[in-house]
């Protein structure tokens, strides 16, 4: 179906979707756990999809998956260790610092989005709430540079995944319009360009400016955007088998954080849950498989309730390659 970028000609039986959500610092690096145990006990190649959607932080791992990384490469870069072979071979990145810390800088004093809160008080039921909350936070005064930079060392600037199937979602910030990138008829932007609007987070950074238009996190539409993975969605209008979803903002259980922080950012993760069902029950009604991977109670106390704070970074990983095993080895590893 495509020509691997590991240089092996690869004509994938099953119609495969990966789908990588958002989660900051501390998602990225659940997810590359749950990778490593995708491929390890369940013989899942997150590189062979037929098509690979990332938003937010999973923008970053579906651009490096894309440019031929492996699970186990992304495993030893969160750590530190030198990768011998493949696109990240020879490359060292601060991941604790890459995103500024745990902390957000002081945002600038004013509405990130006039237009698009206007938009929203004309047509209250057209946006997403999350939409219209990034709309009316600040502008960030944070950096992605580092983040950008580590992209185009893979896939040099203005250019795209040598994986036909990257898909990097992010919103127009003045009108609301979930965008896609890499999908045909989507504005044209390098891969890194699209990576750091994709991880724009509304308040934190500043909007990605792309082509004269301002883009967010594409999580402000949906942590997930599973439902692009819907029969209506893809080309010829064909269902995939089976999709994977690693959605490190979801829940498939809690825990009882006590502190305020702590409770609502549960909340919030309880919010993203629901909506990313709603999206596994519109592509399930396609006659796909879909297979939901996302936090347990033990990986909830893990993560805390900040997901930029690089200090769990490796607890996160351990906890997650081996808490997604566990899920994987079980009767049910269908949400």
């Amino acid at each position: 179906m495509f020509e691997n970028v590991r240089g092996r000609a690869a004509r994938v039986a099953v119609r495969r979707g990966i789908v990588l959500g958002g989660g900051g610092t501390l998602g990225a690096a659940w997810m590359i756990g749950a990778l490593c145990a995708l491929e390890e006990d369940a013989g899942v190649d997150a590189r062979d999809a037929l098509l690979i959607v990332g938003t937010s932080a999973g923008s970053i791992l579906a651009g490096l998956l894309g440019a031929g990384a492996s699970a186990q490469d992304l495993w030893a870069h969160q750590r530190g260790k030198q990768v011998e072979q493949g696109p990240l071979a020879g490359q060292l990145f601060d991941y604790d610092a890459a995103a500024g810390g745990a902390m957000p800088t002081w945002p600038q004093v004013r509405f990130g989005s006039p237009r698009l809160i206007a938009r929203s008080v004309r047509h209250p039921r057209r946006y997403p709430s999350t939409a219209v909350l990034s709309a009316i936070l600040p502008p960030g005064r944070g950096s992605l540079g580092d983040i950008g930079r580590m992209v185009e060392e893979v896939i040099p600037s203005g250019t795209w995944s040598p994986h036909p199937g990257i898909r990097i979602v992010a919103m127009d910030y003045d009108s609301g319009e979930r965008v896609v990138f890499g999908h045909p008829g989507a504005p044209s932007a390098g891969l890194a360009e699209a990576v750091v609007a994709s991880c724009s987070i509304p308040g934190w950074f500043p909007p990605a400016r792309i082509g004269g238009r301002r883009f967010v996190d594409g999580g402000t539409v949906s942590n997930t955007n599973l439902d692009l993975l819907g029969a209506s969605g893809l080309p010829g209008g064909v269902a995939l088998d089976e999709v994977y979803v690693l959605a490190p903002m979801a829940a498939r259980g809690y825990d009882k954080p006590t502190g305020v922080i702590g409770k609502i950012e549960r909340g919030y993760r309880h919010r993203v849950t629901r909506q990313m069902l709603q999206e596994v029950i519109r592509v399930r009604a396609d006659g796909t498989t879909v297979t939901v991977l996302c936090p347990g109670p033990e990986d909830l106390h893990a993560l805390g309730a900040n997901l930029m704070d690089p200090s769990r970074r490796v607890e996160v990983l351990d906890t997650a390659r081996r808490t997604v095993g566990e899920v994987l080895a079980s009767a049910h590893p269908v949400a």
